[in-house]
């Protein structure tokens, strides 16, 4: 398992936490936001997904992944 924390852009609301949230879990990963820090601390198993393609779920939600 790794652990990374991202900084997400245009997070404001309970449903930013949702999108977010439930972006990382459909790709098999589990997510924690922090509204106030803008981020989101990702657990997931790199031989089942990669960061890429976390980044990429959670920009398809209209947020940015800062690079």
């Amino acid at each position: 398992m790794q652990t990374v924390t991202l900084k997400v852009e245009g997070m404001s609301c309970g449903h930013c936490v949702n999108s977010v949230e439930g972006a990382v879990k459909k790709l098999g990963a589990s997510g924690k936001v922090d509204l106030s820090g803008g981020s989101v601390t990702v657990d997931f198993d790199e031989s089942k997904v990669s960061l890429d393609a976390i980044k990429e779920a959670i920009e398809e939600q209209g947020y940015d992944v800062a690079k």
